[in-house]
């Protein structure tokens, strides 16, 4: 759901005129999960400044399954776009019930050892940002308080009327008052958090409005569909820039949302390095690719580097 479309102007892009062309893309450098790949990454964080962009990979060890890995719910399920919230009321009651039932899974989730392994590497200055795809707000709860949410927070509800936004337990507590009979069954949670419900479950199911105009609510994230606000979008830019080198965690890339961020590191001249257990669309811009598991990599590396005096 919370994915963008492979079109730059569509996934909300703001142009870099500064930046000179991007080179052709290159053969990948060969994926290795040997401790060679790991020191590699090891001595890119040394030179510290590197900004992470993370992604689902980074949340499975929470319990909350991506979209593309061999699991992934997008090989069981599409997910709702913004154009059919927006438009059918039908839908709002379909995406609410399912979200709903799946809610309290995601709220329940805690950071793994992958998330406060890039916390303990950003307080040491080793990272230097944090930008991720997830909505989860594990990054958050990790510690790392100023992560940029690329896609928002699920934590979070917005009117699309009137604006307002609003926190996501107390609507749950609404939509319990008004729905005390639904079934609340978190199992098979999706990355949206939603989960696969029958039929006559959403046909059931009342939603609820904005408290303040009566308007429509929606998960303050972006649906597959919606833009990225340009703000954002810029912000990321920006820390990119800012950074020696990047360093993606746990994301296939598939969609321009993330991969544009790869592109314009590697249009700078800027290292980038990509830990994931499949293939990515980034590929053939990185300068080191390792198939790693997040959490014990991360937390290795985040122990290596505990005790590295500050560069001069």
């Amino acid at each position: 759901m919370h994915r963008m479309p492979d079109d730059p102007a569509a996934a909300g892009a703001v142009p870099h005129s500064a930046t000179p062309t991007l080179p052709p893309a290159t053969n990948p450098p060969p994926a290795t999960p040997s401790i060679a790949a790991l020191d590699e990454i090891g001595r890119l964080l040394a030179g510290r400044n590197v900004a992470v962009l993370s992604g689902a990979g980074l949340s499975t060890e929470s319990g909350i399954p991506d979209y593309r890995g061999a699991t992934g719910s997008l090989r069981r399920h599409t997910p709702m776009t913004y154009q059919e919230f927006t438009s059918s009321e039908e839908g709002r009651r379909r995406y609410w019930a399912r979200s709903h039932a799946g809610w309290r899974a995601i709220a329940r989730a805690e950071p793994n050892a992958g998330h406060r392994a890039v916390e303990r590497l950003r307080r040491s200055g080793h990272v230097s940002a944090v930008i991720t795809q997830n909505v989860d707000g594990l990054h958050r709860a990790a510690g790392t308080l100023d992560a940029v949410e690329l896609h928002g927070g699920l934590d979070r509800v917005i009117c699309l009327d009137c604006r307002r936004t609003s926190a996501r337990e107390d609507l749950a507590g609404r939509l319990h008052a008004l729905n005390s009979a639904f079934r609340d069954d978190g199992s098979h949670v999706n990355p949206d958090g939603d989960v696969e419900l029958p039929a006559a479950l959403v046909d059931d199911f009342r939603i609820a409005p904005c408290e303040a105009c009566g308007g429509v609510l929606k998960p303050d994230v972006v649906f597959f569909g919606e833009s990225v606000p340009k703000q954002r979008v810029e912000r990321c830019y920006e820390l990119v820039d800012g950074a020696r080198a990047l360093l993606v965690l746990g994301s296939s890339l598939t969609v321009m949302s993330g991969l544009r961020f790869v592109r314009h590191a590697a249009r700078t001249g800027k290292p980038v390095a990509i830990v994931n257990q499949g293939a990515t669309r980034g590929d053939p811009y990185a300068t080191t690719r390792a198939a790693l598991p997040l959490g014990a990599a991360l937390s290795a590396l985040a122990d290596q580097l505990r005790d590295e005096p500050p560069l001069p």
